[in-house]
């Protein structure tokens, strides 16, 4: 279930970048595909508790549940926020602007409470496995990492920023945010 929520929250992270169209449609792609994997996240706790009860363990006991429901609950309060901050009424444009940095890094600490809470339940799983396959788990975690790192990347990566004439092409990290949400809400603006 895992890797279903991961490609989708991934997908809704890349698509403000990858989605064609006017201004609207990536950001109703992002938040659909946002809304299905709050759905499945939501669905996973839901199973995790329901397993704990069937197997009358305690619910809330490892750093993996804590991370878990917290990255749960906060993903589902940004998706509320940026559904009534940039879809449905909308909040005016120069707001929207000043809005975006913090938006996309809430989003990026959520995505990395993700990753960190797939770690911890790879950690929590791998102790009661045999020598082969905590290497296995061990070489997923690198994967997971080196998939992180990826992702994190290609939404920092200014590839997409139009660079002013005379300007260095070397950016600050807070230029980059404000130049990519200029971008995001000012491009085909139709």
């Amino acid at each position: 279930m895992l890797r279903y929520i991961a490609c989708i929250y991934v997908s809704a992270i890349m698509s403000c970048k990858t989605v064609q169209g006017k201004r609207r449609a990536p950001i109703l792609v992002h938040l659909i595909l946002h809304f299905i994997a709050l759905v499945a996240g939501i669905f996973g706790v839901y199973m995790a508790f329901r397993y704990h009860h069937e197997e009358s363990m305690p619910d809330m006991y490892t750093l993996h549940s804590w991370l878990g429901l917290s990255t749960i609950c906060l993903f589902g309060l940004q998706w509320l926020f940026a559904f009534f901050s940039f879809w449905y009424p909308g909040v005016k444009k120069p707001r929207r602007r000043r809005l975006m940095p913090w938006y996309w890094f809430a989003g990026m600490v959520i995505f990395l409470m993700a990753i960190l809470t797939a770690e911890t339940g790879l950690v929590q799983r791998s102790i009661y496995l045999r020598r082969q396959e905590e290497l296995i788990v061990n070489f997923t975690g690198l994967l997971i990492l080196l998939f992180a790192t990826a992702v994190g990347l290609s939404v920092i990566h200014p590839t997409y920023l139009p660079l002013k004439s005379g300007s260095d092409p070397v950016i600050s990290f807070p230029e980059l945010i404000i130049g990519l949400a200029d971008v995001v809400l000012t491009s085909n603006d139709s």
